[in-house]
């Protein structure tokens, strides 16, 4: 990977994975959406951006100083995706998938905030997430102020955790309001460590997640991944239970996978999703 300044532009070169609709649009993340023309706008630590392709060069609108900073780590720039393709390309069918799902990317998300993303999405579709996100943000996030355009960071856990049930009727998240004010309340108080539980083992990290109101298997395996950045993490849910049942059979064990589960797992669900 190469990079270029161009007036606060960085022209990123040398990456052959990232498809940015496949990366933004695969159920991992809730807070990018697209213009006519391709170009995604997203919020992640408190900063907004831009991002669109031309050609084979990626460009952010960004200093050279986030871009270090954070835009690297958060899009996970210096991973070799191609290098895992090969890897993951274990039977015909993962040939199949992994060349359906060339250019996804695993996001480096904020742990707080893919938890209480992730708790919302239980049972939910992704424009209800998408929008039950962008209400709490704007209504207890911070403003940021990019390209002339009012955004808004996540909010903290010490934030939503000063708030009651009555404060998010009109997120009209219904049951789950009493899971994210459970969830701020745990890691605001330090009760639950998510820096910790990120360096734990994936059944340790499952079970001190479990632990909070409302998470289940599925969500603590969607905050282990695209959270704690645990690659070797594979969620199940209705999609990949009946692709696993159709391609595996019983029986299935995701470390075939290993150590890169959850990249498998994200060429699956988006191959079974949109092919």
């Amino acid at each position: 990977m190469e990079f270029y300044e161009h007036d606060n532009i960085i022209e990123i070169t040398g990456i052959s994975d990232f498809d940015l609709y496949k990366t933004f649009e695969c159920g991992q993340c809730f807070r990018w959406s697209a213009d006519n023309n391709g170009v995604y706008t997203g919020v992640a630590y408190g900063k907004a951006v831009k991002l669109r392709k031309n050609g084979k060069s990626i460009f952010i609108t960004c200093s050279v100083s986030d871009f270090n900073e954070i835009w690297i780590k958060y899009f996970d720039l210096k991973r070799d995706y191609a290098v895992i393709r090969k890897q993951l390309c274990i039977d015909d069918f993962m040939k199949t998938a992994t060349e359906f799902g060339e250019g996804i990317r695993i996001l480096r998300q904020d742990k707080w905030e893919a938890l209480c993303s992730f708790i919302i999405s239980q049972n939910n579709n992704i424009s209800r997430i998408k929008k039950i996100i962008a209400s709490l943000c704007r209504w207890y996030g911070d403003d940021i102020c990019f390209e002339g355009e009012r955004f808004y960071s996540f909010p903290s856990a010490v934030v939503l955790s000063g708030l009651n049930i009555s404060d998010l009727a009109d997120l009209r998240c219904g049951y789950r309001a009493g899971y994210i004010l459970s969830a701020a309340k745990a890691v605001a108080s330090g009760e639950i460590n998510l820096n910790n539980i990120a360096v734990c083992s994936q059944e340790k990290a499952r079970f001190e997640l479990k632990k909070l109101y409302g998470v289940g298997d599925k969500v603590a395996d969607c905050v282990m991944l695209f959270g704690l950045h645990n690659l070797d993490v594979f969620p199940l849910d209705v999609w990949m239970k009946r692709a696993v049942a159709k391609y595996y059979g019983p029986g299935f064990d995701p470390d075939i996978f290993s150590p890169y589960a959850g990249i498998a797992q994200q060429y699956i669900f988006h191959f079974i999703r949109n092919s």
